[in-house]
């Protein structure tokens, strides 16, 4: 809730928002406005749930593939949202991904 009292999504710049489990990796980009969601990505994906490699290389493919659809939404634009995680290991790998694949933040 702390967060979530600083950091809010408009149609403009919506909430890139994380959610890490113990092997899987999610990520929405929400409208908090509209309380919608515009594009999602997660490592269940068809093309990523075969992917060899450890869980933060997951993330990154995680990370450029929700830039990828986010670009491709018309969105350029986001505000971060670690959920509460820390900015270390996975979280940081994907939001560096996105980042690197066009979304800025």
């Amino acid at each position: 809730m702390r967060v979530r009292k600083i950091v809010h999504g408009t149609p403009d710049k919506p909430r890139m928002t994380v959610f890490r489990s113990s092997k899987e990796i999610y990520v929405q980009l929400v409208d908090d406005l509209a309380q919608k969601t515009l594009v999602a990505a997660s490592s269940l994906e068809k093309g990523l749930k075969d992917a060899k490699g450890t869980k933060t290389d997951i993330a990154k493919l995680v990370g450029k593939l929700v830039a990828e659809k986010a670009v491709q939404a018309g969105i350029t634009q986001v505000v971060f949202d670690r959920n509460g995680y820390l900015y270390h290991g996975r979280v940081k790998a994907l939001a560096d991904a996105a980042r690197e694949s066009g979304l800025k933040f």
